[in-house]
C-alpha cells in the first residue's frame, strides 16, 4: 500500500465527517466541502491502486 492510498482513505474519512457535520448543522457549504473531499480521496486512492498494480507488474 503506497502513500496515495493512505492519504486518499484519510481524505475520504475526513470528507464523510465534514459532510455529516454539515448535515447536522445545516451548513450547506461544509456539506459540499465534505462531498468534494470524499471524491478527491476516491480519486487519489484509485491512483494509488493503479501505481500498486504497475509496481507489481514490473516486479515480476
Amino acid at each position: 500500500m503506497n502513500r496515495d492510498r493512505i492519504e486518499g482513505s484519510f481524505k475520504q474519512a475526513k470528507g464523510k465527517v465534514k459532510e455529516t457535520a454539515g448535515e447536522v448543522t445545516g451548513d450547506a457549504k461544509l456539506k459540499g466541502e465534505g462531498k468534494a473531499d470524499q471524491v478527491e480521496g476516491k480519486v487519489q486512492n484509485a491512483v494509488g491502486g493503479a501505481k500498486d498494480k504497475i509496481k507489481e507488474a514490473l516486479d515480476r
